[in-house]
């Protein structure tokens, strides 16, 4: 099968977006450690305020030698934390109570698809699940999971002490 898109999904409304905001909440009261390593909060400015902005994302996969953390733009490139990021990628990150300065950099699509294939052969219910969320039909294979990588925003939020210079 082919992943397909089976129906538009745009950024989160009314209640639906207060629960998606809900673990900023938790992060603000401290309590960031109750979602694991498995979430991290970003903390980057507005590319158009300069205002600091808060986004909770879903880790795809922790590089610990590397100190990288890859994670999706599930709402895709017209997400306002994803937009901000590719205008300053310079930002904080906090995963449970530990922070750390990071540069983001998007991902390039053969990286992305094979970090889709990963994720998948790891977390396959929540591949599925994550796919369904965005709109599209998923079997499960390793070529929908190519295909999903493919329209799919990933970013490496690479330590700042590990990452290259930037001019």
């Amino acid at each position: 099968m082919t992943l397909e898109k089976v129906r538009e999904v745009g950024p989160p409304q009314g209640l639906s977006r207060w629960l998606y905001r809900a673990p900023i909440t938790l992060y603000r009261l401290g309590l960031g450690g109750l979602l694991g390593s498995r979430f991290l909060l970003i903390e980057h400015r507005g590319r158009v305020s300069g205002l600091e902005r808060r986004a909770v994302v879903e880790v795809l996969r922790h590089d610990e030698e590397r100190e990288t953390y890859i994670v999706a733009s599930g709402f895709g490139e017209g997400a306002d934390w994803y937009k901000n990021l590719l205008a300053t990628p310079r930002a904080t990150i906090q995963v449970g109570r530990r922070r750390l300065a990071i540069v983001a950099s998007p991902l390039p699509v053969e990286a992305r698809e094979r970090e889709m294939v990963d994720y998948g052969a790891r977390n396959p219910a929540a591949a599925r699940f994550v796919a369904k969320l965005l709109g599209y039909r998923h079997d499960g294979s390793e070529e929908d999971l190519r295909a999903l990588g493919r329209v799919l925003p990933l970013l490496a939020l690479e330590s700042e002490k590990e990452a290259p210079a930037r001019v």
